[in-house]
């Protein structure tokens, strides 16, 4: 099994790190509370924004993409994110994945707000209830964007390992859209910094409240 030596604060990062029993069902518990309280929450605005996407834009009102889940023992799983669609639906007619950008092109209206609030995102509060996210952890990306990073940059596939891939985490509000090696070099080493993190109970509690808070300060402040 390949072992990931590259440090952050002193600790190495490895994929053979250890989940507490407790945090493996602390935070599925969580996770299915806390999504069915936003989806209340939320539900009297979504028809809402489903009508905006429509009059911006010529497409769906969701955009379906398969992503890289939860990974073990070397096998890597693969799910449909659930987003609002913020691009026109020709983003990327030559078929070749791109990194999103924060200012990039292919963005709509309605989309760009939906960026800069991370409402684009509210939809995938269905994939935490089927068990495919968590409400934090390793943004999850597309197999092949993994597969291309991996090979420039080794260890990138391992983000997930015994970890579920989050709607927000570390990486997601410490950067916002990725747009270089330096940013994908420094979210590798926050996403594995955050799975050393929930190691044990208490440091599981400390590290995903701190990440909540942040993540609605975020949201409120609009710097999606």
């Amino acid at each position: 099994m390949n072992t990931f030596t590259q440090r952050f604060d002193n600790k190495p990062l490895t994929s053979e790190t250890y989940i507490h029993p407790v945090v493996v069902y602390g935070k599925r518990l969580f996770d299915i509370l806390f999504s069915i309280c936003a989806l209340l929450i939320l539900f009297p605005i979504l028809p809402f924004i489903a009508l905006a996407i429509k009059l911006d834009s010529t497409g769906p009102v969701f955009y379906l993409q398969p992503r890289l889940g939860q990974s073990q023992k070397g096998n890597l799983n693969v799910f449909n994110v659930i987003k609002f669609r913020t691009m026109g639906i020709d983003a990327e007619k030559e078929g070749k994945a791109l990194l999103a950008t924060k200012s990039d092109p292919r963005i709509t209206r309605v989309g760009a707000f939906l960026r800069k609030t991370r409402f684009d995102e509210t939809p995938q509060f269905i994939n935490i209830l089927r068990g495919e996210m968590s409400l934090i952890g390793p943004r999850p990306e597309r197999p092949e964007l993994t597969s291309a990073i991996d090979k420039k940059m080794p260890f990138f596939s391992e983000r997930t390992y015994q970890v579920l891939p989050g709607l927000t985490g570390l990486a997601q509000i410490k950067q916002s859209y990725l747009g270089s090696v330096d940013d994908i070099d420094q979210k590798l080493a926050f996403d594995h910094a955050y799975s050393l993190s929930i190691s044990h109970p208490l440091n599981w509690l400390k590290t995903d409240m701190f990440i909540l808070l942040q993540t609605v300060l975020t949201v409120l402040k609009c710097n999606g």
